[in-house]
């Protein structure tokens, strides 16, 4: 009994050693976006994993990975961590912003293939969708509703107001190529030439006079549809189930969707990289992304997630990441955006400024 109370004692006193260490480390900056996004992180993963592990953090908004490079390229790095999406994250580390991740502190081992590179470390699993007011256009399945993008541009069949995506082109020129015919398996594949990117960019060109509203966050475009500001919006769907719980008349479908995923990152010459290193390895766990569904509908990057969450069987079947949902979309391509996030964005905002 002495040896096993010893052990116990012993193991006991390391845990708090390496507790009382990460508290004595500086607080580490993590920046991700606001809304209900950001509350559902701060709720499901940020304040448990800082508490357990004992690495203080201040949070703030604003998460850009042009602003991230600035930083960088400026010598001027004040985060430590920040959220992206997957495509920003590849043309970020192509750009030679991020630090790669040590994958000794980082467990990934019990990740869904693709959720991560050496650069990004998936955080959740979510869809751009097109949304619509459900009370203009019905239900999502029903008769009149809404099917696929090819729908969204048609203003004669669905007249109304649209919003689209503002100064960043992620997830923004594959859906105006799927509406304008091409099968979703030939998306990348036609946006990796130039004139394939301004296809897309005339596509959006053609709808831009309805475009009532162009959204540069989940929160506006929640709040677009909360408020009826228009009636149709490419988004998130996460924000648009939780802009529904809160009351707004707003339905998607998963059809023609994107299937992406947010991730963390470190920029490259972040001040406490270390400590952020070992914050990154603690908020991958399961145990907290299994709660992030609670707060908004996105699904685990780490399959262990879904063996341990509580959460009822209608929610895990509403998650992007469900198999049932999976077939549906196209998976972004995170080989176009390292080659080609650049001169597409340029284009983009070309077009927006006419």
């Amino acid at each position: 009994m002495k040896r096993v109370s010893f052990t116990l004692t012993a193991a006991a006193t390391v845990a708090s050693l390496l507790i009382a260490s990460a508290a004595s480390a500086e607080p580490i900056t993590v920046i991700s976006w606001g809304g209900s996004y950001g509350a559902a992180q701060d709720n499901a993963l940020f304040n448990d994993a800082s508490k357990n592990s004992g690495i203080e953090i201040v949070r703030e908004s604003g998460a850009s990975v042009s602003k991230a490079c600035l930083q960088v390229q400026s010598n001027a790095v004040t985060w430590d961590l920040f959220v992206t999406g997957s495509g920003g994250g590849a043309a970020a580390a192509a750009d030679g912003c991020l630090e790669e991740i040590d994958f000794d502190v980082v467990d990934v081992s019990d990740f869904y293939p693709n959720t991560y590179t050496k650069h990004c470390i998936g955080s959740d699993v979510f869809a751009t969708v097109m949304a619509w007011n459900t009370e203009k256009y019905g239900a999502p399945g029903s008769d009149g509703a809404p099917k696929n993008w090819a729908d969204f541009w048609d203003v004669e069949k669905f007249p109304g107001t649209r919003a689209y995506r503002a100064n960043n082109v992620d997830g923004a020129l594959e859906p105006a190529l799927m509406a304008d015919g091409v099968p979703a398996e030939q998306v990348y594949e036609v946006l990796s030439t130039r004139e394939g990117m301004e296809r897309a960019i005339n596509k959006i060109r053609e709808l831009k006079p309805h475009i009532a509203v162009f959204w540069d966050s989940g929160a506006m475009q929640a709040q677009l549809m909360k408020d009826n500001e228009v009636d149709m919006s490419t988004g998130w769907n996460g924000r648009f189930d939780n802009a529904a719980k809160d009351g707004a008349m707003v339905g998607y479908t998963f059809d023609q969707a994107l299937l992406d995923y947010d991730c963390f990152a470190i920029p490259k010459g972040a001040p406490n990289k270390d400590t952020a290193m070992k914050f990154l390895a603690e908020v991958s766990k399961a145990e907290y992304q299994a709660n992030l569904p609670f707060h908004i509908t996105y699904g685990p990057t780490n399959k262990k997630a879904y063996e341990i969450t509580t959460a009822p069987k209608e929610l895990i079947e509403a998650l992007p990441s469900h198999p049932k949902n999976v077939p549906m979309m196209l998976p972004v391509s995170l080989d176009w955006y390292a080659e080609n996030r650049k001169e597409a964005l340029e284009l983009y905002m070309e077009m927006l400024s006419e």
